[in-house]
């Protein structure tokens, strides 16, 4: 907040979760979208945390945006990070079906038992599209996931920026 002129930096602010496996393209798909960058990073130890401002409808945004690890002994860790949160974005790799799979298994559970707000907004997301020869997920059954779940679907490629910004 800017002491002198009594005025925020933003008009709305949002908490959003990225969860899902290790290895799915997590903090490659959020560095991808704040800095425009694609890098193959190591995996997240505890959770990582950008920011991003954007304009939308004449209004600006701060998207505060928690990269969580996908390695079971972290995810403890993770349920406070639930608290709050207006949206959740839940990556997998459209090229190994377990990333898939443990959506149903473990990360939706966690979203259930952990999100504190009725009213938060759940994206599916494919992520790695670049790698179309060696693709086992079809769009399909995305789609299909994320009606069940009553998620918004996506597929994407943090490589090629294909679908990012999305």
């Amino acid at each position: 907040m800017d002491s002198s002129s009594g005025q925020q930096e933003f008009d709305y602010l949002f908490k959003l979760l990225i969860i899902g496996d290790s290895g799915v393209g997590k903090s490659s798909l959020l560095l991808c979208f704040t800095t425009d960058d694609f890098q193959d990073l190591s995996p997240t130890i505890g959770v990582d945390f950008k920011v991003k401002y954007m304009m939308m409808g004449g209004k600006k945004l701060k998207l505060a945006i928690w990269d969580t690890a996908g390695q079971e002994r972290f995810r403890t860790l993770t349920s406070s990070y639930y608290r709050g949160a207006q949206g959740i974005i839940m990556v997998y790799d459209v090229t190994r079906r377990e990333t898939f799979t443990n959506l149903s298994e473990i990360w939706a559970k966690e979203v259930d038992l952990y999100s504190t707000n009725p009213d938060c907004i759940k994206m599916l997301v494919g992520n790695k599209v670049d790698k179309e020869a060696d693709k086992v997920v079809t769009k399909k059954e995305g789609i299909d996931f994320a009606r069940e779940c009553g998620c918004l679907f996506i597929e994407c490629s943090a490589k090629t920026r294909v679908n990012v910004q999305q």
